[in-house]
Parts: structure tokens; C-alpha cells; sequence
């Protein structure tokens, strides 16, 4: 059952969605060569605490760390730990924050350094892909309609969208209905109405479509090795149409930087 939101419940989403973005801002800051994906969960932990709110992640379905960090082939679902980023990699890194009870959930894929052009045109191709699908969430539209404006970018652009992963709606509770997949036919599925809240999450890899699991049974990779990117925001459909409620993208601009630059 899809659970519409008030605007003042969408109000209070968006509050936890200002403490995620500025939580990005903060990691794209601190994530260089030579630092750990642990350092970065030690400094989100203590930026979300300071202001107020908590990780959603944290503890979740038994998970240990505040965010996710998926480096290089590694699409979703990276524990944070000894991992050393190295200057070409790409991390994503997904965030979830809740406040008053409310939850917000959004992810960035970052170069570190200057990376191969493959992989700023991956980044460059998931990030268009995650607002052409915030553009298609109007009330009237269809959930398809969010599906196929994802897949129609990513396979435009030669590159697959990964289709065993999903977003999802997102309230008090950081999964709920529906499942948004990234892949899909325009005017089909369910009608958007003003009051649902949309984690819409594009997941590309390089190469085919097909991941499988880590030995952790947390983090999940692509099949044949080659790099993935996770962009993600949360999104309510309103009068006035989508409503970015983690706006990552007005602190970091494009959100894709360094540009690629070395083979």
C-alpha cells in the first residue's frame, strides 16, 4: 500500500533531506587518495548525530556502518572499513538519515582524482539519468513513466541499467511501496498522486545488467567487473510538481567532479 504524505509530513522529510545533503557535501569534501571508507563513515556518524538526527542505516537488517560506500565495480551496499580510495577510483556513496522519525535517503558517485573517461561519462550518463526521472515525477504520470526516462538515458548512452535493483517509496519507514524499478514502459503502473515520496535511485553498470553478491553478503557488484554508479534522491510528488528533498545537487553542483581526464 503506497502511503501518501501531508505536506507537512513532507516538510519534515525534507528537514532530514537538508542534513543529508549537507552530510554529502561534507564526504565529497574529505573523499581524496589515501583516505578510508571507514574515515568517511566515522565523519558522517558524527555530523548526522551533531545535528540531531540519526543514520537509517545504521543497525538496519543488522548492517554495521552510517552510510554505504561502493567503490569502482562495487555497486550498492559497501561496509565502510579499511578500504584505502586511490586516485582514479570512483565511490558511491548512499546516505539515509532519519529526523523526527521521518526518513530521507539519497547517493552520489564521486571521481576521486581524475578518472578514465569511461568512467566520467558512467558518472555523467547516472547522475542525467536520476533528474530525467525526477522530471517525470508529476502527478498524472505514471510510475513507467519514471522507469523508462531512466532506461531510455542510460541505454541511449551504451551503457545498462541494472535490473535485480530498485528504488522504492520512503516515509516513516526507509523502504515502503512501490518498488520503482529502473527500467520500463511510459504509461504503465500506478498513477503518481500528489503526497507520494519516491527514492529514486539509477544503478548503471558499465557492462551488462547482471551483479551478484560479495562474499559479505552485503555488498553487491557487477557481474563482469566493470564500474558501476549509484545516483539517488528522495522526491514528493506535489502540487507544484517533483520536490527534491535532499538537494545534494545546489551544494555540489553537478555532483561529477573531478571531470574524467586520464585513459
Amino acid at each position: 500500500m503506497i502511503q501518501l504524505k501531508t505536506p507537512e509530513e513532507i516538510d519534515r522529510m525534507a528537514a532530514a533531506g537538508r542534513i543529508l545533503a549537507r552530510c554529502h557535501e561534507i564526504l565529497r569534501a574529505k573523499a581524496r587518495p589515501g583516505v578510508t571508507t571507514g574515515d568517511l563513515d566515522g565523519a558522517a556518524e558524527r555530523f548526522i548525530r551533531s545535528q540531531g538526527g540519526e543514520s537509517a542505516f545504521k543497525g538496519y537488517r543488522g548492517f554495521p556502518g552510517s552510510i554505504c560506500a561502493s567503490p569502482n565495480s562495487m555497486v550498492v551496499h559497501g561496509i565502510p572499513g579499511s578500504d584505502t580510495l586511490k586516485r582514479g577510483d570512483i565511490l558511491s556513496i548512499d546516505i539515509g538519515v532519519v529526523l523526527d522519525g521521518w526518513v530521507a535517503d539519497a547517493a552520489i558517485t564521486h571521481a576521486i582524482g581524475n578518472v578514465t573517461p569511461i568512467a566520467g561519462r558512467l558518472l555523467a550518463t547516472t547522475r542525467a539519468a536520476l533528474f530525467d526521472a525526477v522530471e517525470q515525477t508529476r502527478a498524472g504520470n505514471r510510475l513507467g513513466d519514471v522507469s523508462h526516462a531512466v532506461q531510455n538515458r542510460v541505454e541511449n548512452d551504451g551503457f545498462a541499467v541494472i535490473r535485480s535493483l530498485v528504488g522504492h517509496g520512503i516515509g516513516r519507514e526507509m523502504h515502503e511501496d512501490p518498488q520503482i524499478p529502473n527500467f520500463g514502459e511510459p504509461g504503465t503502473g500506478p498513477e503518481l498522486e500528489e503526497g507520494m515520496v519516491l527514492a529514486i535511485e539509477p544503478m548503471v553498470n558499465v557492462g551488462t545488467h547482471h551483479v551478484q553478491m560479495g562474499q559479505d553478503n552485503w555488498a553487491v557488484y557487477s557481474q563482469d567487473g566493470s564500474l558501476a554508479a549509484h545516483f539517488e534522491h528522495t522526491v514528493a510528488v506535489t502540487a507544484d510538481g517533483p520536490r527534491i528533498l535532499t538537494p545534494w545537487h545546489e551544494l555540489l553542483g553537478t555532483g561529477v567532479a573531478p571531470a574524467a581526464a586520464s585513459a
